[in-house]
């Protein structure tokens, strides 16, 4: 696995990363790469791939109104979130790994921005699976979703639509939402959970911060304002309709705007007398 070819670049082995189907292999090839100092290659052209990501024959996938709720007091139902958090986290390392391989002609700096946040996804997801494999179950026990892949598929045409729906809405859900599942989990006896969930959080801030500096410089190469930009994108390729809490702080550090979380908090508004 620590052998390249020889005429590997920062984007070809990104592309190998999204094609590992073994979730272990995966996030080992993503801390690897990270480190490695390849030629980024930016200007390389790959064609048309099928079968992206890779996938392990377990977890079953299904919609994610059918994902099962279980009762977090139970070791059972502890392992269940966190599973569910695990898959999360392989599915980052997957569209951070695809953005690498898939967008062309990018500044240097942003495959190396990319490519570092795959290899923090995968520290994630390594943490996850070695908690749950101390409660006696392991990655593949529960089923999962594929609405994280879904919104990627939808938007690997364009990559201001991938940035602007990916890492500033996706993943900006995964700060808001940090503190409560921490709640639940410690509360529930699970220290170690919350321990690596503080981790998560911290790291995360800079995902979406490496999403919205990129996001805005797209925005900008295009003449394009951001606020009005993401309304569009939202409505243009379904993404799904943020409610709060919103964690403010959080965003903030990410470095969400006023006026963007003003907008954020208008909409949510909006989606709830809608309801």
């Amino acid at each position: 696995m620590n052998d390249q070819p020889r005429n590997a670049t920062l984007r070809s082995s990104a592309l190998e990363i999204v094609r590992e189907s073994d979730p272990l292999k995966k996030a080992a090839l993503a801390r690897i790469v990270d480190v490695q100092g390849l030629p980024v290659g930016a200007g390389e052209k790959f064609p048309p791939q099928s079968g992206l990501p890779g996938r392990p024959s377990a977890p079953a996938l299904i919609p994610a109104r059918d994902m099962p709720r279980l009762p977090t007091q139970t070791i059972e139902g502890r392992a269940a979130l966190i599973h569910s958090i695990a898959h999360i986290e392989l599915n980052a390392i997957d569209l951070a790994a695809d953005i690498v391989w898939r967008f062309d002609s990018m500044p240097d700096q942003f495959y190396r921005d990319w490519m570092r946040i795959a290899g923090e996804e995968a520290l994630h997801f390594t943490l996850l699976r070695d908690h749950l494999t101390t409660l006696g179950y392991d990655y593949g026990s529960f089923p999962a979703h594929n609405s994280l892949w879904d919104m990627a598929e939808r938007t690997s045409n364009d990559i201001l639509a991938r940035i602007g729906l990916v890492p500033r809405t996706l993943e900006a859900r995964g700060l808001d939402a940090s503190p409560a599942v921490k709640k639940r989990l410690v509360g529930a006896g699970d220290v170690r959970a919350g321990e690596i969930l503080d981790v998560i959080l911290a790291d995360e801030i800079g995902h979406v911060a490496a999403g919205n500096h990129w996001y805005r410089w797209l925005c900008a190469a295009r003449s394009l304002d951001p606020v009005a930009t993401y309304a569009d994108l939202t409505k243009r390729y379904k993404a799904p309709r943020l409610l709060g809490p919103f964690n403010l702080e959080a965003r903030k550090a990410a470095g969400f705007t006023d006026e963007e979380l003003e907008a954020l908090a208008a909409a949510a508004t909006r989606t709830s007398l809608e309801a």
